[in-house]
């Protein structure tokens, strides 16, 4: 199948070789004219700017955009817009707010051209692993395009079946297993992926917190006889066989730990790319409590200061109303 790749960075490069790797045609723009050149030395077809990459699309055409998320997206999907015909599909597999796939799709909608959603999960790892994706749009167009997500999907692999699974057949059983699903209409895939990331952060932030407390097991404050020098890479690498809290992100850690078990290399610094406050404003709106998820973001906002002008007021009303004195700076 033929299909356009706007964005070749990590995983826009990685997504085209992924699917020429299984029989796709891949047409490939980017701001990069060595990203372009670099993806044609691989066997894509190169294109100069996105009007010539829609010119040499076949009709019914299809785009995926694979851009950062915000302006660049927009820009990108209205500069196709303008070159696509009734019938032709744009896919926003980026970072997208889902309020801004429902806008898009209407006036993609307007000009007869499908718009798609695609929040995709897989990283750096993608290109071996495959993509998670979660998608959302009009039936037809999604359909059309199984061929393109069968192909970047994992597929079932080696992943025990959920109980019961195997007893699902024909359209009941989805495409779930082999790792992507039509979640909805437009917005729902980025909907989706948005909670997937909110639920990162704060499994993300659980093993930080534990690690730290591992860490500084050894401190003086603590009695000598529970002071405990902890193996962390061991550690990870222990719980990942057989513990309930393995995972993939635990895996990940494990490798961190063991090159370099005091992380010397990372300043702490960090940042979120907008799905986790994307998904506490849903939390909000729809008044559901999302404690955990909201501390794991607040979180990422205190690594980014020293200390905050708040943490100054707690130290002052604390030494106003007990005398309590701050440590001095060692």
């Amino acid at each position: 199948m033929q299909l356009g790749m706007v964005g070749l960075g990590r995983m826009g490069a990685n997504m085209t070789r992924r699917l020429m790797r299984g029989g796709h045609q891949l047409v490939v723009s980017d701001l990069s004219a060595d990203a372009v050149k670099g993806l044609a030395g691989e066997g894509a077809a190169a294109s100069s700017s996105l009007q010539d990459l829609v010119s040499k699309l076949t009709a019914p055409r299809a785009a995926w955009v694979m851009v950062p998320s915000g302006d660049a997206t927009e820009k990108t999907v209205q500069t196709l817009l303008g070159s696509m015909q009734a019938g032709d599909t744009i896919i926003d597999g980026g970072n997208s707010y889902f309020k801004d796939d429902v806008r898009r799709a209407k006036l993609c909608a307007s000009q007869g051209v499908h718009y798609i959603d695609v929040g995709t999960s897989g990283g750096v790892w993608g290109l071996e692993r495959g993509y998670c994706m979660m998608i959302g749009g009009p039936n037809e167009a999604v359909q059309r395009l199984d061929p393109i997500f069968k192909t970047l999907a994992p597929g079932l692999g080696d992943i025990p079946r959920t109980p019961g699974r195997e007893k699902l057949a024909g359209a009941t059983a989805g495409t779930s297993e082999d790792g992507y699903i039509h979640c909805g209409p437009s917005g729902a895939g980025h909907f989706v992926k948005m909670v997937h990331n909110g639920i990162e952060y704060g499994i993300m932030q659980a093993y930080a917190e534990g690690f730290d407390i591992f860490k500084n097991a050894t401190s003086k404050d603590l009695p000598e006889d529970i002071r405990y020098d902890l193996n962390l890479p061991d550690i990870a690498e222990v719980w990942r066989r057989g513990s309930v809290v393995s995972s993939w992100l635990l895996d990940l850690t494990a490798m961190a730990l063991l090159e370099n078990p005091t992380l010397s290399e990372y300043s702490g610094f960090v940042q979120d790319s907008g799905e986790g406050r994307w998904t506490i404003q849903a939390a909000i709106e729809e008044a559901v409590p999302a404690e955990v998820l909201t501390a794991s973001l607040y979180a990422r906002f205190r690594s980014r200061q020293e200390h905050t002008f708040g943490e100054k007021m707690l130290s002052a009303m604390r030494q106003k109303f007990g005398g309590h004195v701050e440590p001095k700076k060692h």
